[in-house]
């Protein structure tokens, strides 16, 4: 990590972090991380399940103004500024065509496995071969589900999961090992398939955020050099700026690719996933998820033609109601105000409760090793296998509707539909058998099916509610990706559909069951995941009934304000839960009563302009900071100056290439050496390393100019600034290091780097313990969620 940790303290140079100028406006707790002989400081912030959180470090978008990086600012031509712009938007097409493809193959996957499996399961029970169909069943949802599990287990871990808290956390701004490598995507996508072809609760939407925003890095830094994948032609960008670009249009892509809902995948990526945004941004993701749009409907005019086997002709609408009129009167609106504050209150406690598993899991199972891990994913399997194939028999046989009788689609045989005979007589169906012994989007459409009153029997509902609920919490957190989208619409929508039966009765509400139905995953989705704009447009063009565009709004808001009354949303949760040091949009209360000297936790470590290569080779291989300041002592006596910060990835170039000059004195013309592509940052992974470069004895004794490479114009506060004000300059710039200067003038010429973790509250709270009590911005009024 990037924090400035205790390091080769220059006893001459004074201490640096600016305890001995001023005392904090509280007393100081001693840290209770330990501090280690090699100079490096453990992060006190961990992951509530024992996230490996050692590896974290900071993106860094400020711009390094140093003379490397003017001289090819002046240098760049017309053709070259023009060439940047197109790459940007070529790249941006990229992006979007591969996701869509992506999103495709999953689909056109996971509808003919699970499709294939669910219709011989079928034809085996109609002729009575029940041992024989449950053995099928189980053991084609183990054999996926093991697949899936050893995959990520073994191959890729970081692909576990929905991978939506990843992605927020590296656009918010931290750099986690493999969370966008390319064996997390080939793990996300062949583990999504087959955990979502295996039934298990869970959706291929989040993962494929998540698989969108790796194509993005993928393409970003030209391949990987660590998988022997390297294009130079797409070796264009270079700064983390650009990167960060690409990975939100990566991110809007794959909202775009898995609910086929472009306008809801930009506003997606821009309330939930992205932590900056610009005008010049919200182009190049629209533009992208139009690209992918076009891809979706390319792919669904060849299925028409019958290519795509079980997937049907696979439509752009998932779930439609735009057979329906949406009328409603003032008494309509109660129930509607129910679902939202119900949905609100049931999401909170699912937040709580999913939190509380996966630290159960980790604490209990995963800590025992790899092999657990996959026979808990075998274990969910198993109770998710034994549910579908025992619970119908609670269900209720009713009889076929007349118009599907007539039409021969009621019970439905050898094909996918709304009415699975199971157990019932010749003519009946068996309503909960038609929800369980489907795939999710099946059972969400079946639940959002308009214009069909009693097609389902309330208890039967409200079983399935139950059974859903029980089998999300206990799915997310195994070692399978993952997503929560899916799992969360259906609870919603069951619970929706149940307030609709029961509202049904009433002749005096206009609203149809259906429509409950789509309202009661609106106030889930809005009480557990605390969106509003971007799942509003979400829902409605999933559903393409713009007509419900009040009453999606009014449950919303409703939910989301229950929700944020007793705990964060779920993204959030599993934030922190992972041990990313997420920085908020606004700064914690208790920060106002800190100074930036304040938050100044050990020694500096210095650089002189021109240094000895050994003492700066003695710095990299006791320190793990990417950020010094550079001094200028040749100023007038006991004056050092300032020069700026010098970059760790800088100094290692220079040292590689033996850009050396034999005397102090002695000159060395590093801009005609050098050119700004030679200090480019090489993407993600861990770049060069000092214990890869070697230097003679003879070479320990030369020195190095570092002013040519160093950031003259590093952002500043004053030690008397505001934390909170500081916080805000931090986070909204997206810097990596902020210097904290001395107020007046003294020997010091700078007190302190600021980092991320300094920011984190939960570190200034074990420096401060005695503003915990300022610490939670909103009151929690539910002690039974605590």
């Amino acid at each position: 990590m990037e924090s400035q940790g205790l390091a080769l303290v220059d006893v001459e140079r004074g201490d640096g972090n600016g305890t001995d100028f001023k005392e904090p406006l509280l007393p100081r707790k001693k840290p209770h991380f330990p501090v280690f002989a090699t100079g490096s400081e453990s992060f006190s912030f961990t992951g509530i399940i024992k996230s490996d959180v050692s590896s974290l470090e900071s993106l860094d978008y400020e711009i390094v103004e140093n003379d490397v990086f003017k001289q090819d600012w002046r240098a760049r031509t017309n053709y070259e500024v023009l060439q940047y712009v197109i790459m940007k938007w070529t790249f941006a097409c990229l992006i979007g065509v591969l996701t869509g493809l992506v999103a495709l193959l999953i689909n056109l996957a996971v509808e003919n496995i699970a499709g294939a499996k669910l219709l011989i399961t079928l034809k085996l029970l109609q002729s009575n071969r029940y041992v024989l169909a449950g053995l099928l069943l189980t053991g084609i949802n183990l054999v996926l589900v093991l697949f899936s599990s050893v995959l990520c287990v073994y191959f890729g871990p970081a692909a576990a999961g929905s991978g939506i808290p990843e992605v927020k956390a590296y656009l918010n701004g931290i750099d986690a090992p493999e969370i966008l490598a390319p064996n997390t995507l080939v793990v996300k996508i062949l583990g999504s398939i087959g955990a979502v072809s295996a039934g298990l609760c869970v959706g291929k939407e989040g993962p494929l955020v998540h698989i969108g925003a790796c194509i993005a890095s993928l393409l970003g830094q030209g391949g990987s050099k660590r998988y022997h994948l390297r294009w130079k032609w797409l070796q264009v960008f270079k700064k983390d700026k650009d990167r960060r670009d690409l990975v939100t249009c990566g991110a809007a892509a794959g909202v775009a690719g898995a609910f086929k809902a472009p306008v809801g995948g930009v506003l997606f990526a821009l309330e939930e996933a992205s932590s900056w945004w610009r005008s010049s941004l919200l182009w190049r993701t629209f533009f992208t998820s139009a690209v992918v749009a076009v891809v979706l409907r390319i792919g669904s005019m060849l299925c028409k033609e019958g290519k795509c086997g079980l997937f049907g002709a696979g439509g752009l609408i998932l779930f439609d109601v735009s057979d329906v009129v949406v009328g409603f009167s003032l008494l309509d609106f109660l129930p509607v105000v129910v679902l939202g504050v119900s949905g609100g209150i049931i999401g909170s406690i699912f937040n709580k409760l999913s939190s509380r598993t996966c630290v159960f899991y980790s604490h209990y199972l995963h800590k025992k090793g790899s092999l657990a891990k996959v026979m808990l994913a075998c274990f969910v399997a198993l109770v998710t296998s034994i549910f579908c194939l025992c619970l119908p028999a609670l269900g209720h046989c009713r009889p076929c509707p007349h118009e599907a009788l007539m039409a021969n689609e009621c019970p439905s045989y050898g094909r996918t539909g709304n009415f699975k005979k199971f157990n019932c007589e010749a003519g009946h169906y068996n309503d909960l058998a038609s929800l369980l012994f489907t795939t999710n989007d099946d059972a969400i459409r079946n639940l959002f099916s308009t214009n069909t009153p009693q097609e389902y029997h309330y208890a039967s509902v409200l079983i399935f509610l139950v059974e859903t609920f029980l089998l999300t919490l206990m799915t997310y957190g195994i070692a399978v990706p993952s997503g929560l989208f899916i799992p969360v619409i259906l609870n919603g929508a069951s619970f929706g559909r149940l307030v609709g039966i029961l509202m049904s009765a009433s002749h005096n509400l206009k609203l149809d069951e259906g429509l409950y139905a789509v309202l009661g995953a609106a106030a889930f989705l809005g009480g557990s995941m605390r969106m509003t704009v971007s799942l509003c447009v979400i829902l409605l063009e999933l559903t393409n009934n713009l007509s419900m565009l009040p009453l999606v709004m009014l449950v919303l808001l409703i939910s989301k304000t229950v929700g944020d009354i007793f705990n964060k949303g779920l993204y959030d949760i599993h934030v922190r839960l992972k041990g990313f040091p997420l920085l908020e949009s606004h700064s914690e209360p208790f920060m106002h009563q800190l100074t930036a000297a304040d938050a100044l936790k050990n020694p500096l470590v210095k650089m002189a302009r021109v240094e000895k290569v050994g003492v700066i080779m003695d710095i990299l291989r006791n320190t793990r900071h990417n950020a010094f300041p550079v001094i200028d002592f040749s100023s007038p006596p006991g004056k050092p100056v300032f020069c700026g910060l010098v970059l760790r990835s800088h100094l290692l170039v220079l040292l590689k290439h033996k850009a050396f000059q034999p005397r102090r004195d002695s000159s060395l013309d590093i801009l005609k050496l050098f050119s700004g592509f030679d200090f480019a940052k090489p993407g993600s992974g861990k770049g060069m390393v000092i214990d890869n470069i070697e230097v003679s004895s003879e070479e320990d004794g030369m020195y190095i100019d570092m002013y040519p490479i160093t950031n003259a114009s590093p952002y500043t506060v004053l030690e008397t600034m505001s934390l909170a004000k500081a916080y805000t300059l931090f986070r909204q710039l997206g810097l990596r290091h902020l210097c904290v200067m001395p107020k007046t003038p003294q020997d010091e010429p700078i007190l302190g780097i600021l980092t991320r973790h300094d920011f984190v509250p939960e570190n200034l709270l074990t420096l401060y313990p005695y503003l915990k009590h300022k610490a939670t911005k909103v009151p929690r009024l539910s002690s039974f969620l605590a």
